[in-house]
């Protein structure tokens, strides 16, 4: 896992439903918020990383079907230089969470949870309007059939 000391790894988590536009303008807003920043390693940092991330969502027209994951950022190597991280990725399977982060490290804990056991529950839903069934598994849920 990589680490650093300052703010400057930005880990961003988009649900498959979120609209890159959307994204996209919070990486705007939170550009000229980097503008505050008083350190001025650390603010350039973030900004390049924040800029880097923007460059990478730009790839994408819409969100991928499974979401979308992207962690940008400076990290020292073992030869103690600094790189430029750029990671952006589908995950294997739909990702419901939603996440801006700017830290000392990536954030992968909405992934591991993508890892944890794969059982499926049915579920029925039943009211005054209709009945739905479906399936639910860890944090994803899918209608299979709605009846009105």
């Amino acid at each position: 896992m990589f680490c650093r000391s300052g703010t400057s790894m930005i880990s961003l988590i988009v649900p498959a439903k979120q609209q890159i536009t959307q994204i996209s303008t919070q990486l705007t807003d939170e550009l000229g918020t980097a503008s505050n920043i008083k350190s001025r390693v650390n603010r350039q940092s973030v900004q390049a990383a924040i800029i880097s991330a923007q460059q990478r969502l730009r790839l994408y027209s819409r969100t991928p079907p499974n979401g979308l994951v992207i962690y940008c950022g400076t990290v020292i190597t073992e030869d103690g230089k600094e790189k430029l991280i750029n990671i952006d990725f589908e995950p294997f399977k739909p990702i419901n969470t939603k996440l801006y982060l700017c830290d000392s490290r990536f954030h992968v804990e909405p992934l591991t949870e993508l890892l944890e056991d794969g059982s499926k529950f049915g579920f029925i839903i039943i009211d005054g309007k209709g009945c739905l069934y479906g399936l639910l598994s860890g944090n994803t849920r899918s209608i299979l059939h709605h009846f009105p």
